[in-house]
């Protein structure tokens, strides 16, 4: 099994009112986003190619909002420090989407 090219733990992940989970897990592997609980059951995934994500000009710096099988999800992105690391992150993840999915 390949190593993962994107994880990150720790995730908020909200579904349009309500939140799923506050500390769950999206990773990128063979292609494919995961959206995973805490417990590591499976929220959604699809296909990179098929998943848009981007960060909103009204999110704050640690968010990216992702679009996976029709449903949008708010992911907030925390790491231990200050706002340039949280932003870091979530371009980190925005970034390794795009490369995963093949696009420039």
């Amino acid at each position: 099994m390949a190593e993962p090219e994107f994880t990150a733990r720790g995730v908020r992940i909200a579904r349009w009112p309500r939140s799923l989970t506050r500390a769950g897990e999206v990773r990128i592997e063979d292609g494919r986003l995961a959206l995973l609980t805490s417990y590591g059951s499976e929220i959604d995934s699809a296909p990179v190619g098929a998943v848009r994500a981007g960060r909103p000009w009204f999110a704050k710096s640690d968010e990216a909002v992702a679009t996976v099988n029709g449903t949008r999800y708010r992911l907030t992105l925390h790491r231990d420090g200050d706002g340039d690391a949280e932003s870091a992150e979530s371009g980190r993840f925005l970034a390794a989407l795009k490369r995963a999915a093949g696009r420039r």
